[in-house]
């Protein structure tokens, strides 16, 4: 039982070992670009942009970061909003595969990652906006 409780506490602690050197993608920006690092174990991303007069912009990277550049001759001030959307490296089960005539059904996939933001473009250029709090 004691043997049980011990392997039970390093598997735990390999699982969050192993989240822990796998965070979610960090947003980066300067004034013309926005792109993402710890950008590990992810690939095939598309990543759309909303602008604020309603353009959507699409980038796709089959490995590495997509990067979103501003075209400060077309660029709008106000809020962007994009989505992000990778492959993991991990497989998951299709719980219900789909059998297209082409063969044996795919039963395993690529675990996806979904992750939503914003940033904001004043006079042309990607800012980071102020923190105002009230005293």
């Amino acid at each position: 039982m004691r043997s049980l409780s011990i392997m039970t506490a390093v598997a735990l602690s390999l699982a969050s070992a192993v989240w822990a050197n796998n965070p979610d993608p960090v947003q980066q920006h300067n004034s013309n670009a926005v792109w993402f690092e710890n950008w590990i174990g992810l690939s095939n991303a598309t990543m759309v942009v909303a602008a604020p007069n309603g353009r959507i912009s699409q980038i796709r990277a089959e490995s590495g970061t997509p990067v979103y550049e501003l075209d400060r001759a077309d660029a709008q001030d106000g809020v962007y909003r994009f989505e992000l959307r990778a492959a993991t490296e991990e497989d998951v089960e299709i719980v219900n595969p789909i059998d297209n005539g082409r063969g044996e059904p795919q039963t395993t996939m690529k675990k996806p990652f979904y992750m939503t933001g914003h940033f904001v473009v004043s006079r042309g250029v990607i800012i980071t906006p102020e923190e105002v709090r009230e005293e």
